[in-house]
Order: structure tokens, then C-alpha cells, then sequence
């Protein structure tokens, strides 16, 4: 029952889960940079 094991890789759904959290993170992130610009250039 370890992670190590090479039969259990994740799921389908787990990896498109994850890619889509990465680019929500990324969007979010850059969105972020540019509400600080435009607060600042305010």
C-alpha cells in the first residue's frame, strides 16, 4: 500500500483535475500582477 507502486498510476480525471488547477493557479497569478499595475499606475 505504498506510493511507490508502479501499477497505481492516478487516474484520468485526476491528472485533467490537476492541469486544470495549474492554469486556473496561473491565470489567477497573472491576474494578480495586473490588478497590482493598474492599482499602481492609479
Amino acid at each position: 500500500m505504498l506510493w511507490s507502486d508502479p501499477d497505481d498510476k492516478p487516474s484520468r480525471e485526476w491528472r485533467d483535475a490537476q492541469s486544470m488547477l495549474r492554469r486556473a493557479g496561473v491565470v489567477i497569478a497573472l491576474a494578480m500582477v495586473l490588478a497590482m499595475l493598474v492599482l499602481g499606475l492609479l
